[in-house]
């Protein structure tokens, strides 16, 4: 009985040592081509218009996203100019093409 134990020990060891293996293998990263994404660099050249757009209003950059408008990439900006007399500053946002 000993034997029968010892042999159904080794062969689902060596069994799950293959599995192991055999997944280890399929998880291998499949190479994918060399493209950078649109998206996180659309946002920090939103940025960077936004904070252009800002000193051009002198005003301080609230927000800069990336959106699409009539299939066009543009830039939405927000800017909050400050207000006259002390009052509190106004909010505008501006739409700057991407290119």
């Amino acid at each position: 009985m000993k034997t029968l134990r010892s042999h159904f020990r080794t062969a689902t060891l060596a069994l799950g040592a293959a599995g192991l293996f055999a997944s280890q293998a399929m998880a291998i990263p499949v190479i994918a081509p060399d493209q950078p994404s649109p998206i996180v660099l659309a946002a920090s050249d939103c940025y960077a218009i936004g904070q252009q757009v800002a000193q051009q209003n002198g005003g301080t950059l609230a927000k800069a996203s990336a959106s699409t408008r009539g299939g066009q990439p543009v830039c939405v900006i927000v800017v909050l100019v400050p207000g006259k007399d002390g009052q509190r500053p106004r909010r505008s946002e501006i739409v700057v093409p991407q290119n």
